[in-house]
């Protein structure tokens, strides 16, 4: 029988996991601002390896519209830019010869609600990843009792995991007002 801080602890560190992922998610999510992060999804054939861009040139963000890919492998530079148009990114990458430039647009008023309403998507399976932790944890605590915990241990324990539960909710929000904003700011 596990301890009432063990159960806790993973229940705690599932929560977690599901803020880590929220805030990879929404990094993904074009918000009118170059981030190199935006290519963190796409891969290149690299030496018959699919790799991703970073790993095949250097990324950069000369100035707040622009994404700069310089490959170290000049033949890489068709492979990259095709990448890049075949992607969901919906941006047409200028090559020079030298280097690929993304220029990223600002965004309509109408494509920042759809990315609010993408990123609310998001936050709402995040959402429900913690209370499946929670529900988890409760259901656990439940079957320790039979195995033997006391039941004012098992009714602390669910107190507290109720809070740990409002914590990263309160933590998700607090992740998609921040995205929100950023999207909407012009």
């Amino acid at each position: 029988m596990q301890d009432l801080k063990s159960y806790l602890n993973e229940t705690e560190e599932m929560m977690e996991m599901a803020i880590l992922h929220i805030e990879d998610e929404l990094a993904h999510i074009r918000a009118g601002k170059a981030d190199i992060r935006l290519l963190d999804g796409i891969r290149v054939d690299n030496y018959g390896m699919k790799v991703p861009i970073n790993n095949a040139a250097s990324v950069s963000t000369p100035d707040a519209r622009t994404i700069a890919i310089r490959p170290w492998d000049k033949s890489m530079l068709r492979v990259i830019e095709k990448a890049i148009i075949d992607s969901d990114l919906g941006i047409m990458p200028e090559n020079n010869g030298d280097m690929i430039r993304i220029s990223i647009p600002p965004l309509t008023e109408e494509r920042r609600k759809q990315l609010v309403k993408q990123c609310n998507k998001e936050v709402e399976t995040a959402k429900i990843s913690v209370r499946n932790a929670r529900r988890d944890c409760i259901e656990r605590l439940k079957k320790a009792v039979k195995e033997g915990m006391p039941e004012d241990e098992q009714k602390d324990g669910e107190e507290k995991v109720q809070k740990l539960h409002d914590k990263y909710i309160k933590k998700i929000d607090e992740v998609f007002a921040a995205k929100e904003k950023e999207i909407m700011t012009i």
